[in-house]
């Protein structure tokens, strides 16, 4: 067993009123299962697939037509062969149950304004752009939003959904080519884009952009423009555009066109930093039963608790967070900067929005800690849940926020992502949680750790794949008739198996640590090194701010490199370089020490607060770097490749 501290075991009352609890006891009346034991029902979920995809979708209530047999063509990773007899509409089942009074969207943002959407205003919302878009829209048409996370792009979302369509969406502070690189791709007739937004106390307007774009994308036919102000903004600029269409509240009737399970519901992008962005595919069944089961079993959502995830409509985690609706819940949309005009601030949202499951990231933990905000004045009383996600967790900050934050909360370091809309490892609200490891395995994921042969190892390091077929695999890749790019991303390091790219460590007890990106793993002197294990050795030491580890190719072996950045006014000089490295060799090994250690002015993130090593690997090695629209701070590569060039 994986020697590892336990922080934090649910009480018996609250563990045996989860919806995970309850589906145990169902599951073990029907099969069999163990009533009590999570490993049991999850090996039931991936050895009796079929029969477990099949009983989430009665047990969830779903609507669809037709028939649930067969459950599954393939098995294995040929094709997609889920569910082949059943047509279903994704935003049916995002509004068909929400009580008509209840809050469904309440919508934050950073310069104090809030407004919030029942259930009844959303579906009259829906049906009237349903009704304003429909003489241009049409099944498999595309709707792209170039939005902040506001309603409209939810509402733009279920109408284009409902009316059998295909969307896709980047948020407003993508530069002009990362959107025109995309949506040229995807090739929306429909275009669905924000006059400007608020980020850090400044208004930006993006009209000029979105005229850039309309340029530049022929398919756009249309363009609906939501103006972010108090008065409408002057639009006569952008070809095509006209004003979002009033909510005046005139009945209209909701349209839901059937699909079949393996249709196409979302285009989604990598946020990779080589060649164009991937245009990823996903389907509406497979896409529905993911977060289906992810939202409601496994973060404990129910139609009386609110939901909240730092995220914009770039990132997967809207989407995530968006199917939260099939609850009949409350979703908070925030949208702006969480550091303005404070942390306490935006943490305060907790509180004053009675927020039950609250997502956020490493990255925001980190400053959170660094701030040394007055924490004590946030009750927290209403947080059940925090859910962590674009990096790994590092083991210290669970201290920090038992710690600091709160004692009695499910803190679940979640991992998966645009590939798949979910989780190869993630929360449960019925396990306990263990210092720097995420615990479980999904249910219905067959996710494991192998060798380089592709043997399966519990408690040794290795690369996630996952064994088996899953709903939401993608369907294909836009551009990619033979699957070339699809068999390139996942399928060809492994016959049979998914790979995913992630350096992790499974334990004995079905939980996992993730160590970074495994191809960005350093092998200096052929042994395997996660940077996760370096990052955790600076993380304590009070001048740093934030660092990134990568390894420099040179004779056929690799130097590690270590470039952190300083926290205000302090400097990086050789007691400090060697106090870093005696720690990361006094808690790790001599081969962990970075050859050389730079300071640096700022690291670069993609835009969902991802720490990128691959581009500064490419930058330190010489390598071409691309999509450069998926770094929210390409201004700070310059001196990382100066840095290359001495």
């Amino acid at each position: 067993m994986s020697k590892s501290i336990e922080l934090w075991r649910p009480s018996e009352e609250r563990k045996t009123n989860t919806q995970m609890w309850q589906f145990m006891q169902h599951m073990a009346t029907r099969y069999g299962t163990e009533a009590d034991d999570y490993l049991s029902l999850h090996r039931f979920s991936v050895e009796h697939s079929d029969q477990f995809w099949s009983e989430l979708i009665d047990y969830f209530e779903l609507v669809y037509q037709g028939d649930k047999e067969p459950v599954n063509l393939d098995t294995g990773f040929n094709k997609y062969g889920w569910f082949p007899n059943m047509t279903l509409n994704f935003a049916e089942n995002m509004l068909s149950k929400g009580d008509d009074n209840h809050p469904a969207l309440i919508s934050v943002l950073e310069n104090g304004q809030q407004k919030s959407l029942s259930y009844a205003e959303l579906r009259t919302q829906v049906a009237e752009l349903q009704e304003s878009i429909k003489v241009d829209f049409s099944k498999g048409d595309v709707l792209a939003c170039y939005m902040p996370n506001v309603p409209e792009t939810a509402i733009a979302m279920l109408a284009a959904t409902g009316l059998g369509g295909v969307f896709t969406s980047t948020s407003s502070d993508f530069g002009i080519d990362g959107v025109i690189d995309r949506f040229s791709q995807s090739k929306p007739c429909i275009l669905v884009a924000a006059a400007g937004y608020f980020y850090g106390g400044k208004y930006y307007d993006c009209l000029p952009k979105i005229a850039e774009v309309v340029e530049q994308v022929p398919s756009i036919k249309r363009v609906l423009i939501v103006s972010m102000q108090e008065t409408l903004a002057d639009i006569s600029t952008v070809s095509l555009a006209e004003h979002w269409p009033d909510a005046n509240g005139a009945s209209g009737k909701l349209t839901f066109v059937p699909r079949a399970f393996a249709d196409p519901l979302y285009i989604m992008y990598s946020s990779g930093t080589t060649g164009k962005p991937k245009c990823i595919v996903h389907s509406v069944g497979g896409t529905l039963l993911q977060n289906v089961k992810e939202v409601g079993l496994h973060s404990d959502l129910t139609a009386d608790k609110r939901i909240f995830f730092f995220t914009t409509c770039g990132w997967m985690m809207w989407n995530w967070l968006i199917s939260s609706l099939h609850f009949g819940a409350t979703a908070i949309l925030y949208d702006g900067s969480p550091g303005f005009p404070s942390m306490l601030g935006y943490l305060g949202l907790i509180d004053r929005l009675k927020i039950n499951i609250f997502g956020t990231s490493p990255k925001f933990l980190r400053a959170l800690e660094d701030s040394e905000c007055d924490l004590p004045e946030l009750s927290l009383d209403s947080l059940e849940t925090i859910l962590s996600t674009g990096s790994p967790l590092l083991p210290e900050q669970y201290d920090f926020v038992y710690q600091n934050l709160k004692s009695d909360v499910l803190l679940a370091s979640i991992a998966g992502g645009t590939d798949l809309l979910g989780c190869f490892y993630g929360g449960n609200p019925i396990l306990p949680v263990h210092r720097g490891e995420l615990q479980c395995a999904p249910l219905g994921m067959d996710s494991a750790c192998v060798d380089d042969e592709g043997n399966v190892l519990i408690d040794q390091e290795g690369e996630l794949v996952c064994l088996q077929s899953f709903p939401s695999r993608p369907i294909h890749f836009l551009n990619d008739p033979d699957n070339q790019r699809l068999n390139d991303a996942y399928f060809n390091r492994f016959e049979g198996l998914w790979h995913h790219g992630d350096y992790i460590r499974v334990t004995e007890r079905g939980g996992a640590i993730f160590y970074g990106r495994s191809d960005a793993t350093l092998n200096p002197g052929g042994v395997r090194i996660g940077t996760s294990e370096i990052y955790r050795q600076t993380e304590p030491l009070s001048y740093i701010e934030d660092s990134v580890c990568v390894g420099k190719q040179i004779d056929g072996d690799v130097d590690v490199y270590l470039f952190v950045k300083l926290n205000d006014g302090e400097q990086l000089n050789e007691d400090r370089i060697n106090e870093i490295k005696q720690a990361i060799r006094s808690k790790t090994t001599p081969r962990h020490v970075p050859q050389k250690i730079i300071q640096v002015a700022d690291i670069p993130y993609t835009r969902s607060g991802k720490k990128i090593e691959g581009v500064v690997s490419n930058l330190l090695n010489k390598r071409p770097v691309t999509n450069i629209e998926a770094i929210i701070n390409p201004e700070c590569l310059a001196e990382y490749e100066r840095l290359a060039e001495e």
